[in-house]
C-alpha cells in the first residue's frame, strides 16, 4: 500500500546553510509516527517543509521530494498548497498562546476552517464547531465559543487549536510539540485526545516531540533526528528494547523510571551542533561514547536493519544490501 506521506532525501536550506540533509520518512493512514530529537535537530523544520510554510522563515526545499497521497508538495505551487492546508492536512502549532487571533472569538476561529474547506453555511459550521469542542472534552462549548483567547487556560487553548486542525476533516495531522507550554496533567490529556482521534478517525498523525516517554506510550513508529539527519527509524517496541544508534540509546536513557537509584539519571553531555558548524563524519561523534576514527572521518549511510527500520551508524548491526 502506498503511504499517505513519503519524504525522500529531503534537503532544506535557509540562506546558505543546509539545515535538513537527506530526510526520509513514511507515514500511513491510521498510523502515529513520533519525530524526536533535542531542540535544534530539525523537527519543526520538517513539519514546516511538509506544510509548505518554509518561505515564512526564509527557507526552501532544495532537494528530494515530499509526496502526499501521490502529489509532490514541493512542485504543486502555493495556490494548490493553500487549498490542501486545513482540508487534507491540519497543523497543531507548538504554542497555543500565540496560535490564536487575540481579537476574534473562539467559535469564529474554528468556524472559518469548515466554511472555507467544507463549504458549510455559518449555522452548519457552528454546529460542527460545537461538536468538535465536545469531542475534545471542552465543557460548555457554546459558552467557550463566545469567549476570546485571553479568557481561556493554556490547556483549553490547545484543545481549540486541535479543533481548528480537525475542522476541515483532514487525513493527516501534524502536531508540533503540542504540549510544550502545558503542565504534566494537561499534557497527558492532550496526547490522549490526539491519539484517540487518530485511531477513531483513521488519521495519520505526525507527533513531533522531545519526550521519548510520550513516544513509548502512543506511537507506532519513531524517527530520531539529530543535527538535520535521520539517526534511526523503527517500530516503537524494538527501538526501546534494543536501540541501534547511540543517540537513540542516550535519549531513552534520559527517561525517568520508577525505582531508579538517586543520581542514576544522566543527561547527554554536550549540545546539538550549531547549524553550519557540523562536525565531519557522523554528526553525533563529539558526544558519542563509542566514536572511533571512522566516525569522525566518514558520514554513515542510512542502512536497513534486520528487524525492520533503518539506522545511520557505522557500528550498528545493519543489513549491507
Amino acid at each position: 500500500m502506498t503511504p499517505l506521506l513519503r519524504l525522500t532525501d529531503v534537503c532544506v536550506d535557509i540562506g546558505r546553510k543546509r539545515l535538513l540533509d537527506g530526510i526520509g520518512l513514511t507515514l500511513d493512514r491510521g498510523q502515529v509516527l513520533g519525530l524526536v530529537g533535542e531542540s535544534g535537530s530539525g523537527k519543526s523544520l520538517t513539519a514546516l517543509a511538509i506544510a509548505g510554510l518554509l518561505p515564512l522563515i526564509g527557507g526552501k526545499v532544495t532537494g528530494g521530494a515530499i509526496h502526499f497521497d501521490g502529489m509532490d508538495l514541493t512542485a504543486i505551487g502555493e495556490a494548490r498548497l493553500r487549498s490542501l492546508r486545513g482540508k487534507r492536512f491540519g497543523f497543531v502549532m507548538q504554542n497555543p498562546m500565540t496560535a490564536l487571533d487575540a481579537v476574534q472569538r473562539i467559535g469564529e476561529q474554528i468556524d472559518i476552517v469548515s466554511r472555507l474547506h467544507l463549504g458549510l453555511s455559518a449555522q452548519a459550521a457552528r454546529l460542527r464547531t460545537l461538536d468538535l469542542m465536545a469531542q475534545l472534552r471542552i465543557a460548555e462549548p457554546s459558552a467557550v465559543a463566545e469567549a476570546y483567547p485571553h479568557q481561556l487556560s493554556g490547556g483549553m487553548k490547545q484543545r481549540i487549536v486541535i479543533a481548528m486542525a480537525l475542522a476541515g476533516d483532514p487525513e493527516l495531522i501534524i502536531a508540533d510539540e503540542p504540549t510544550t507550554a502545558l503542565d504534566v496533567t494537561v499534557q497527558a490529556q492532550i496526547i490522549q485526545i490526539l491519539t484517540r482521534l487518530s485511531r477513531d478517525r483513521g488519521l495519520a498523525l505526525l507527533l513531533i516531540t522531545h519526550d521519548m516517554g510520550v513516544v513509548a506510550q502512543v506511537c507506532d513508529r519513531v524517527a530520531v533526528l539529530y543535527a538535520g539527519r535521520i539517526a534511526e527509524e523503527r517500530a516503537v517496541e524494538p527501538i526501546f528494547e534494543a536501540p541501534s544508534h547511540p543517540y537513540t540509546a542516550a535519549l531513552i536513557g534520559c527517561i525517568p523510571r520508577d525505582g531508579m537509584a538517586p543520581g542514576s539519571l544522566h543527561g547527554i553531555p554536550g549540545a546539538v551542533p550549531v547549524s553550519g558548524r557540523y562536525p565531519s563524519g557522523c554528526r553525533f561523534n563529539p558526544r558519542c561514547t563509542h566514536a572511533a576514527d571512522l566516525c569522525r572521518q566518514e558520514r554513515p549511510a542510512l542502512r536497513a536493519l534486520p528487524s525492520g527500520g533503518s539506522v545511520a551508524c557505522h557500528f550498528a548491526k545493519a543489513e549491507t544490501s
